[in-house]
């Protein structure tokens, strides 16, 4: 097919614009709900590891790790090992997502300098752009191989865990870390993917992994058909599996299929243009999704240090697992709604673009308003699920009853963030995660704590800091839209 035919036939341009959302969001949710799911599971598997499993030892590097993989025992036992092993994920989960946050920033400025470029008929910069993405996202992964041979013990050590607990956390991040290529691979790719609106392909991907995943844990964790038992160790192996899994079917997606955008190596060299053009919204979504880190282990520390028996750490772990099967569908939409937006800001038509934008707004509050529904009604019941002794349930409901009323709110913010993101904007976003998470969550949340010693009281914070982030945001869109979005043509 002619460049000049792929370029008057892009759907982007040309299809109903409710239609367009709807068929790109719909593989995107499915795949998104699909990874929630296999990241609760991860938890409620971690949840029923017994008190034998805390005769693991730590690993303070691969090569003691590889040597005593498989000689982890669980046992029969209590509570009080699900406890812990939920509680060392819940300290490992910040590390984690600053690692997220660097593979999936830099592929968020991927998606959108490649979806503009289409939209701009740039074909050969979009090929670029591509390219330059895989190499940096190589590089990242390279980084933190070696963070996780030098960080991981320092920074569980900050939170003073027993000795069970900084066991679980050292061998669960050890393998994340060190194994982490599949993931930076994956999501470079599958904005490759996205960015040309094929998100069908991209589901695929993500479904591979996410099954993976979730039939690998019982294996590892328990000792399943023959399968050595690994306890929190084998959570973490079945997960990066499940990134390399992805990773392998999307190389052949995308290496392997006829598409506008064409990856290339031959006589690569690093494009400064591009590099630059792709940490221009990248870095700030790094920086903004890295503050969930920092926003993650400051909650930590203040739920730890303020409250000793440490049961707040687990309840948090256990929020943010159920909060993303209501979030990952609204991301399903707004990573769908980046791609449309950009394309057509690119073509310089606002009544899409601004269109497209109105319905995202509107289907992510309907989502969101749906999830506070759930949480409001059946905290308990979703609870009891990661609950093995009954010592959880109590903590948890209050804090899934207040954190949730923030969810309608968080809504209009996203959506308000993709639409930053998209039109190249990114600091904008950055800005919005800073104020909330860095300047109004933590300083609520500690206050909170010291001035109530109230764990239920902390969780107000969250209602707090997103009304900052609304009121922020609300400007910077006011911004956007009289200095870049009204000169547009109709």
């Amino acid at each position: 097919m002619e460049a000049e035919e792929i370029r008057g036939r892009n759907k982007m341009g040309v299809m109903p614009v409710g239609r367009l959302l709807f068929t790109m969001s719909l593989p995107m949710v499915i795949s998104m709900l699909v990874q929630a799911l296999y990241n609760v599971v991860d938890s409620i598997f971690v949840a029923r590891i017994t008190d034998a499993a805390l005769r693991q030892a730590g690993h303070e590097s691969i090569f003691k790790f590889i040597k005593t993989l498989f000689v982890h025992e669980i046992g029969t036992g209590s509570g009080e090992a699900a406890n812990d092993a939920l509680t060392a994920v819940g300290l490992a989960y910040p590390l984690q997502m600053l690692m997220f946050a660097v593979a999936i920033g830099t592929a968020v400025g991927m998606n959108s300098l490649i979806s503009r470029r289409l939209g701009e008929r740039r074909f050969d910069d979009a090929n670029a752009g591509a390219a330059n993405g895989l190499f940096l996202e190589v590089i990242s992964s390279l980084v933190f191989v070696g963070l996780g041979f030098t960080i991981v013990t320092p920074f569980l050590r900050l939170f003073h865990p027993t000795e069970a607990v900084l066991s679980y956390g050292r061998s669960y991040l050890v393998i994340c870390m060190a194994l982490s290529l599949g993931l930076f691979i994956h999501l470079g790719l599958d904005r490759i993917l996205q960015s040309m609106g094929k998100t069908g392909l991209t589901m695929i991907g993500q479904l591979a992994g996410a099954v993976t995943n979730i039939i690998l844990d019982p294996l590892f964790i328990f000792g399943y058909c023959g399968f050595p038992e690994l306890g929190v160790a084998g959570a973490a192996l079945a997960t990066v599996i499940g990134q390399w899994v992805s990773m392998i079917i999307c190389l052949l997606l995308v290496f392997c299929g006829k598409h506008e955008v064409k990856v290339s190596f031959k006589g690569f060299r690093p494009n400064g243009v591009a590099i630059r053009e792709i940490y221009r919204v990248g870095a700030p979504s790094i920086v903004m999704q890295g503050i969930g880190s920092v926003m993650n282990t400051g909650m930590n520390f203040v739920l730890a240090r303020m409250f000793t028996d440490q049961i707040g750490v687990a309840v948090m772990n256990v929020y943010y697992k159920m909060q993303s099967i209501i979030f990952m569908p609204m991301f399903g939409i707004t990573n769908a709604s980046m791609s449309i937006l950009a394309y057509n800001f690119g073509a310089r038509d606002r009544q899409r673009l601004m269109h497209a934008w109105r319905l995202t707004v509107t289907v992510c509050i309907i989502v969101m308003t749906a999830g506070l529904i759930l949480f409001q009604l059946f905290p308990a019941q979703i609870v009891s699920i990661f609950d093995s002794d009954g010592t959880l349930t109590g903590a948890s409901v209050s804090a899934f009853k207040t954190i949730s009323w923030h969810f309608p709110i968080a809504a209009v913010c996203i959506s308000m963030g993709t639409l930053f993101q998209a039109t190249g904007r990114g600091f904008y976003s950055m800005m919005v995660s800073l104020l909330r998470q860095l300047f109004a969550l933590l300083p609520a949340a500690a206050i909170l704590a010291a001035v109530t010693r109230d764990v239920n009281a902390v969780w107000f914070a969250f209602i707090i800091a997103e009304a900052v982030s609304l009121a922020v945001s609300t400007f910077f869109f006011i911004r956007l839209y009289r200095n870049d979005i009204r000169t547009l043509s109709e």
